[in-house]
């Protein structure tokens, strides 16, 4: 699947919905762990456990080699991921991210920067010497979070200013 526009940063989001970025962003690096759903062979979808890294002006995916959500990502780029949930009442609110993967080469510049990011925002040391490292290419954005007696839904798409609406 081939794209013919360049790829939607993490910088791109947030320079067009900067308030939406920030939310998402704290949402995301609450926890460290988000969900991954990706598509398999099959077309059936697939959920996996995810760190992923807002760094360098990217939303970067790092994954072991060999996963099945690498195989599924290499066929078809298309993803979401979800921060974790912590609570059913969603007190904190939630965010979803919508894009393609593009994937980084071994051993590339970009790899080292986020090997060192990695360290430092996970505390685990370095990360994995083998892994398989994606950025994300945003075709969507959106977040719900409780404000009362309502819901607050907000969403964004590359191009587009950010758009919000009420659920009672």
């Amino acid at each position: 699947m081939t794209t013919t526009t360049s790829p939607t940063t993490w910088n791109d989001f947030a320079e067009q919905a900067p308030d939406l970025a920030k939310l998402v962003a704290e949402r995301i690096e609450a926890h460290g762990l988000a969900l991954l759903a990706t598509i398999r062979a099959d077309g059936s979808p697939r959920i996996s456990g995810l760190e992923p890294l807002i760094h360098d002006g990217q939303l970067w995916l790092g994954m072991m080699p060999g996963s099945r959500k690498v195989a599924d990502l290499q066929r078809d780029p298309r993803f979401a991921l979800h921060n974790a949930t912590v609570d059913k009442g969603v007190t904190d609110g939630d965010v979803k991210i919508n894009g393609r993967v593009v994937e980084v080469p071994d051993g590339s510049p970009a790899m080292a920067s986020f090997r060192a990011a990695f360290a430092e925002a996970s505390g685990y040391g370095a990360a994995p010497e083998a892994m398989v490292l994606f950025t994300a290419d945003l075709t969507g954005v959106s977040s719900l979070r409780p404000a009362g007696d309502h819901l607050v839904i907000e969403w964004w798409h590359p191009g587009e200013p950010p758009h919000a609406t009420k659920r009672y």
